[in-house]
């Protein structure tokens, strides 16, 4: 079983609801967020807003290949500026009932050892700062990354973690990076923006089975 990310324009999000119903996906969930493209590169793409849409459901490899292919065919994925569509094994479930509605009752095999093309980096930063968590992972080769908006929930015995305040507004930047470059990336948010700064990033990554729509970065995986 996969969680499959879409990162996608606002105006496709019904698009892709109806992909899911079609699909018998049972799981949809959807959170706002926005691009970190300059203004230039939204020009360039023909873009007038960063606003994003992040949709998350959960598939077996045979639908999740099923939805890039009919990301691709009506929401143009691989197209500049249309989004970007990821897939993380996800290991466990919570017991029998959960993986039964997550995979719609079919019988799920365990998923095999991968070494990932790609990584999702997660970097978790104060707010108002994910520029500063940006401007170190660019120089370290990222290309770009998607903001959401969180906030966090610590108990107040444990309102510090490694001097980061944890029940405060917060910002969660995902980039996706390949795997060569994911160390570099990791160290340089944590050097430039980690714990001891003003953004306090903390950062970890996921492993990436499938990733489409990196058309204008030209590091996009065969996925067929």
């Amino acid at each position: 079983m996969n969680l499959v990310i879409s990162i996608i324009n606002p105006n496709g999000v019904s698009t892709l609801s109806d992909i899911l119903q079609k699909l018998k996906l049972p799981l949809m969930l959807t959170l706002m967020g926005h691009g970190t493209a300059t203004k230039g590169m939204l020009e360039l793409l023909g873009m007038d807003s960063k606003e994003r849409r992040v949709v998350l459901t959960a598939a077996d490899t045979e639908k999740t290949r099923e939805l890039i292919q009919a990301q691709r065919r009506r929401l143009y994925i691989d197209a500049p500026g249309n989004g970007i569509l990821l897939a993380v094994p996800i290991k466990s479930a919570g017991g029998g009932k959960t993986m039964e509605m997550l995979s719609e009752g079919q019988v799920v095999k365990q998923p095999p050892v991968f070494n990932p093309d790609y990584e999702l980096v997660l970097a978790i930063a104060n707010e108002g700062c994910n520029e500063q968590v940006m401007d170190a992972a660019r120089e370290a080769g990222a290309r770009g990354g998607t903001v959401l908006h969180a906030k966090g929930t610590g108990a107040k015995k444990a309102a510090k973690f490694f001097k980061v305040s944890i029940a405060q507004e917060k910002e969660i930047v995902l980039i996706v990076a390949a795997s060569d470059k994911k160390s570099d990336i990791m160290k340089a948010i944590l050097e430039k923006a980690g714990p001891g700064t003003e953004a306090g990033a903390i950062a970890f990554s996921l492993p990436v089975s499938e990733v489409v729509g990196f058309a204008t970065m030209n590091v996009e995986k065969d996925t067929d």
